[in-house]
């Protein structure tokens, strides 16, 4: 299209000279008969006519030439373009999320701190009062970690504590998420043997439990021998609450109320997890 445009641009002024040409010739001719034959200009005179006219036409020419060399601009459209297409764009509102989150370093996610290897919570020890109180005396003690103060006797009116002790360690969950708040502790329960998985878990709980100062109320049975060689015996069952750990958890530490010249003692990890065995924790 542009060669055929280019074509013609370049012949039409040549036609204009030869027209232009005619037209003077014409009217040079109408003029001398309207004057007489004696004024009529002779050959020679409509030859140098025509020759004076032509570089002016030659000139009209040379720039409608030049016009018609000159590109025509093209539309964005018909320019190829290496920028990506509105597609592979990313869209303004993730541009903006980008560079808010650049600019301000608080809307980053940040990593939760990793808790201490060792941790022991600052507590306020009460003995059971009675020899079946001690469910509602461990969960006293767990809850003074958490600086809460609570009497024995209405946290046992609360876990339903009677003689025959406090039923599970579903009751001591119940009344530790009515107290504290955000509802954080979870009832774990062994059917037997706890599994290396089990024990892991029991580990991690203590952990997480202790790091955010609360300490964790489990349900034992049986007998079970510390890090310091005491040995402890409860074939009907017992509440204690484990108030830190030490060693990445591999040890805790347990606020006992069943003797009040033992206090707490050391044990192990795997020792508390058999000693749970059928039972359950809150945590």
């Amino acid at each position: 299209m542009k060669r055929q445009l280019r074509l013609l641009g370049i012949r039409r002024p040549y036609r204009m000279v030869v027209g232009s040409a005619a037209v003077l010739a014409l009217a040079a001719g109408g003029t001398a008969l309207a004057a007489g034959v004696d004024d009529a200009p002779t050959d020679q005179q409509r030859a140098t006519a025509v020759a004076e006219t032509a570089p002016r036409l030659d000139d009209v020419a040379s720039r409608a030439q030049a016009r018609v060399a000159v590109p025509a601009p093209t539309s964005p459209s018909a320019t190829p373009s290496a920028s990506p297409s509105a597609s592979d764009a990313p869209s303004p509102r993730v541009t903006r999320a980008k560079a808010r989150a650049t600019a301000d370093p608080d809307l980053t996610r940040k990593a939760a701190p990793k808790p201490p290897s060792s941790k022991v919570l600052r507590y306020d020890y009460q003995a059971q009062t009675t020899y079946y109180y001690c469910g509602p005396a461990a969960v006293r003690n767990a809850l003074s970690a958490a600086g809460i103060e609570r009497g024995q006797d209405d946290l046992a009116a609360q876990l339903g504590t009677t003689e025959m002790g406090t039923n599970s360690a579903e009751d001591t969950t119940r009344v530790l998420n009515a107290v504290v708040k955000g509802d954080p502790y979870r009832t774990r329960m062994f059917a037997g043997t706890p599994s290396d998985a089990q024990i892991d878990r029991l580990r991690a709980d203590v952990v997480a439990a202790v790091a955010d100062k609360r300490a964790v109320v489990a349900n034992v049975a049986g007998d079970a021998t510390d890090l310091d060689g005491g040995w402890h015996s409860f074939p009907g069952g017992h509440y204690i609450a484990a108030v830190g750990y030490r060693d990445n958890g591999r040890t805790v530490r347990i606020a006992d109320s069943a003797d009040p010249s033992l206090p707490a003692y050391w044990v192990s990890v795997t020792t508390l997890a058999n000693w749970i065995a059928t039972r359950g924790y809150s945590a």
